[in-house]
Parts: structure tokens; sequence; C-alpha cells
């Protein structure tokens, strides 16, 4: 029989040293949330974050077996709106979690209305992107833009040259806000799994209310029947490159069967 609650435990564990070891290797604090990295640096911290979080989004599913969430279906309109909001206490105030909004923190009631900076954590995986081929645009501006000069068009006459841009270079410094972002909403993630859980209870529960139009989807008006994407999962690699890959096998497998064992 399988021990559920122990194969979160284990891989929530090694998740969170996988994240402490990405602000680690940013040399960020877990509450920044804006700085600059190198070129190189943040690509290599968004090719350990990817897989880190297909592999949270795989916890929570697995964490929400088992959760039934009722919701009315004469709720109205408005009810509806705020009927996914959840709140709690934190050390930093209140917390308002729910979709599609993002948790706002702030140090009165929920009530208050302010705007969160750090949103909240996506549990339905990126879409597939099925376009076989990419247009490519240069980046960069050719210094050269005619074999010969127009010698009909006097000195004083001709357009300047325009400054062409700098080639990008593994070293420049770029703005990673957004991973930065990411980063914190994954670490709260992981610090309140069971509060993640039932975000995904209520969204599998709208999407299984039937809408008062007779569509088949819920009031949610989600097109996605199930959390994970059908194939592999986003940041998937064939050769293990890191720790994360591991484990996002491990909780990819483990999501699968918890979701053909869940019968509610």
């Amino acid at each position: 029989m399988m021990n559920w609650d122990r194969a979160i435990e284990r891989n929530r564990d090694a998740l969170l040293r996988v994240v402490a070891m990405l602000f680690a290797l940013a040399g960020l604090d877990e509450n920044a949330a804006t700085a600059t990295l190198p070129r190189r640096l943040r690509s290599r911290l968004i090719r350990i974050l990817r897989p880190a979080e297909s592999a949270t989004r795989r916890l929570i599913v697995i964490a929400s077996r088992g959760l039934a969430v009722e919701i009315p279906r004469s709720a109205s309109r408005a009810g509806r709106k705020f009927a996914w909001a959840d709140s709690k206490r934190c050390a930093t105030g209140w917390v308002i979690i729910g979709p599609p909004g993002d948790p706002v923190e702030n140090p009165g009631p929920p009530s208050a209305k302010t705007t969160a900076a750090i949103p909240a954590f996506p549990l339905l995986d990126p879409r597939k992107r099925f376009d076989v081929t990419r247009r490519r645009y240069a980046t960069t501006i050719p210094r050269v833009r005619s074999l010969c000069d127009d010698w009909s068009v006097p000195v004083y006459m001709r357009r300047p040259e325009p400054s062409a841009k700098p080639v990008p270079t593994p070293d420049d410094e770029i703005d990673a806000t957004r991973l930065c972002r990411r980063l914190i909403s994954l670490k709260r993630a992981l610090d309140d799994l069971d509060g993640q859980a039932k975000r995904l209870a209520r969204w599998k529960a709208k999407r299984d209310l039937p809408s008062s139009s007779g569509l088949t989807r819920g009031p949610n008006r989600s097109p996605r029947f199930n959390p994970m994407r059908p194939g592999r999962p986003p940041g998937y690699r064939k050769r293990v490159f890191h720790e994360v890959d591991e484990i996002l096998r491990e909780c990819h497998a483990l999501a699968f069967d918890a979701e053909r064992l869940d019968t509610s």
C-alpha cells in the first residue's frame, strides 16, 4: 500500500533544498522581488526552476486527492466571484489566495484593497505549443546598408548611419524580476502545500459544476479538464542534468497514480 504522506514529505523536502540552492546560487534573499543577474546565470536558474515548478504542481495534485469541495449551483455571479476567496493569517499580515487574482499582503484585514507584488503559484501546466516553425528576427542592425555609396547625394544631406545594437553576451546584466517572483511564489507554495491543494480542489469543483447556460464546463470558464498537460511535463529532460530531473520523474509518476486511484 502506497504511503502518500511519506512520498509527499520526501519530495517536498527535496524541492525545498533545490529552491534554497537556487536562492544561494543567485545570491538573493528569499524576500527580494527585484534583482539583476548575468544572462548566463539567469539561463541556468531557469533551466532548474522550470522542472521544479512542474514537480511542485504534481505534488499539489497528489496532496489534493480525496479532497471534496462543494460549491452551490444557485450562487449568483457576485457570489461566485468571491466564492473562491480563502484567507489566512501569516507573519507579514493577511494573504488572500484564489484564482485568478494574486495573493494580497497588507497589515490590515482581508477587506483592505492593495496590489499584490508576488503572483499566486500557477496550478495548471502551460499549454503545449504545436507550431512547427518559428520565425526568428535579427536583434542587431547591419553596419553596411549598401555596397556602394550614392554619390548623387551630397555629404551634408546624407542620413547618419544608425547605431548598431550591441551583441548580447553571456555576462550581460539583465533584469531578473520575473525570475525572483517565480522563486518566491514557488517557495510559498511548498511552505503551504495544503492550502494549494485546497485551491486545486476548488478548481476541480468549479470545473465539474455545470453552468447555467447548459455547457459542460463550469463557472471558472476554463477549457482545461486536467491540471497536468498530456505527454511529458514542462522542463522534462531525457538526460539527468540536475537532481530536480529525478524529482520531476518521480512526482509525475506518483501524480498519475494518485489521479487514477482518486475517487472524489
